[in-house]
């Protein structure tokens, strides 16, 4: 894999494998509980690598990079089972971002 799959690749990779069984996306308040647990995993993993907690030896190895796989795994399966398009919803918070935050913070290039 190269990284550079399109928003729209990695949801229909992810509606395919969804697609081979026959119990299909879970519901959405499931799928919450389930990006709640993989928010945990990931959190625990920046504690260890950025913050005073460190792993003991007895803990299996994750990365924060598998940590964030598994968010957007379950963040897309979330919205494949709601019909929303991510890139659609990226475009939107970033039109949001750039006219009502543009001057919040001190850009680095000046004023634009």
């Amino acid at each position: 894999m190269n990284g550079e799959k399109s928003m729209k690749q990695l949801q229909q990779d992810v509606d395919d494998y969804i697609g081979q069984f026959k119990e299909g996306y879970f519901q959405p308040m499931e799928m919450m509980a389930r990006m709640t647990e993989e928010l945990g995993e990931l959190s625990r993993e920046v504690m260890h690598e950025y913050g005073p907690k460190k792993k003991k030896s007895s803990e299996t190895e994750n990365s924060i990079e598998e940590e964030m796989g598994d968010v957007l795994f379950v963040l897309i399966c979330m919205a494949n089972s709601m019909d929303i398009d991510l890139a659609q919803a990226h475009d939107r918070v970033m039109a949001k971002f750039t006219t009502r935050d543009k001057n919040r913070w001190t850009r680095k290039d000046g004023d634009k």
